[in-house]
């Protein structure tokens, strides 16, 4: 290749550049997905979204009152899980458990203080509204660990009944156990989606419905001159957006930020190839901004939020669709940004995501320059 040649493709590749960053700037919808949306999700996952079930409101029934019961719903009422409410009738709840005005009733039994001075281990009941699963076994689980609590602290102050064993529990890289600190992060990944995907399967498909990608066709320039042009200005918008959600991440939701920003950058870079990848093979698949917008939603945002494991334990899913989660890219991005967070930078896990990303991503590209050819019609 000529040295005139070499700098003609530079000049074109330059101006294509400059053209689709000019019509970035001026499009107000290019303003709107890329910091105003990402914000609104933000906001939402940071304040609106909260995996952390506190204060949770049951009802305490005393069928005896001793000094042991009392220890024991003194237990009850200072756990920040709970916000108890008591009486010694269980009647008085069970109207309120169907009307979901609180989530459980906790039996404490007239036989409670006899059967404990007997050693019999006595019974707590629990009764709980099944139709909210997830609910129910956390007032379950939390009672019984209550209870337990409380059994523990009984017999180290009376030491009666000393257990040979001893459990300590240590919580690592989330101490807290704040939902916040993990949810922020995985929002990252749905908002890069968006910007990737969305934005530029919009954007591409626009011009198809203009004609102007006709005409672009029609200048001296290669298909891939003209992918690589499309999707730069995007590249960088969707880094740009990244950095804004991590700036508000650390400084106005408090998640702590362990990692280093090399590893952040590669990860956020490399998960931008496929969101980039598959928004250009959306849109000259479809080449209309509605059937775009449809399939940006369908094939990119909705696995992105329920197939990567951002709200959903992907081992409890049916096989099938844990095989489907392997080609979902935000599978790869979320817990590696989670691990940058919270954990700090662990380089074989993020060489391993960038890899898998990096495939998918030429898959799509390969796809799209296929689909885009240098042609009109």
């Amino acid at each position: 290749m000529s040295t005139s040649s070499a700098s003609d493709r530079i000049r074109r590749f330059a101006a294509l550049v400059r053209k689709e960053s000019y019509q970035a700037v001026r499009d107000p919808s290019t303003t709107l997905i890329a910091f105003v949306l990402p914000l609104i999700l933000l906001f939402l996952f940071g304040y609106g979204v909260s995996l952390d079930t506190t204060r949770t409101r049951v009802g305490l029934v005393m069928e005896e009152t001793t000094p042991l019961t009392q220890s024991l719903a003194a237990s009850f009422q200072a756990s920040r899980y709970f916000a108890v409410a008591t009486n010694r009738d269980r009647r008085v709840f069970e109207e309120d458990l169907v009307n979901g005005r609180i989530r459980g009733i906790l039996v404490i039994p007239a036989s409670f203080t006899t059967d404990y001075a007997a050693g019999n281990h006595p019974q707590v009941q629990v009764i709980v509204d099944g139709s909210e699963p997830n609910t129910a076994n956390f007032v379950q689980n939390y009672a019984q660990g209550t209870v337990a609590n409380w059994e523990r602290q009984r017999q180290a102050l009376m030491a009666e009944r000393a257990s040979a064993i001893s459990i300590e529990q240590r919580f690592w890289f989330n101490p807290e156990l704040t939902s916040r600190y993990f949810l922020v992060p995985g929002s990252i990944a749905i908002v890069m989606t968006l910007v990737g995907t969305l934005l530029t399967s919009l954007v591409v498909a626009r011009e198809w419905e203009r004609g102007t990608m006709e005409a672009m066709m029609a200048t001296p320039v290669t298909a891939v001159e003209l992918l690589l042009g499309k999707i730069l200005p995007y590249f960088l918008l969707g880094l740009a957006a990244m950095t804004l959600c991590v700036l508000l991440a650390v400084f106005l939701f408090g998640v702590p930020f362990r990692g280093s920003v090399v590893a952040l950058y590669a990860l956020s870079a490399t998960f931008l190839v496929p969101a980039l990848g598959q928004g250009l093979l959306i849109s000259a698949a479809t080449k209309n901004q509605f059937l775009a917008s449809q399939l940006a939603l369908i094939t990119a945002f909705l696995p992105a939020f329920l197939l990567s494991g951002f709200l959903f334990e992907i081992n409890s899913m049916p096989t099938i669709i844990q095989w489907i989660t392997f080609v979902v890219p935000a599978r790869y991005l979320i817990p590696s940004l989670q691990t940058v967070f919270l954990a700090g930078d662990i380089w074989p896990m993020f060489l391993h995501s960038i890899a898998v990303m990096l495939t998918i991503g030429a898959v799509f590209f390969l796809i799209a320059a296929r689909s885009t050819r240098k042609r009109i019609g």
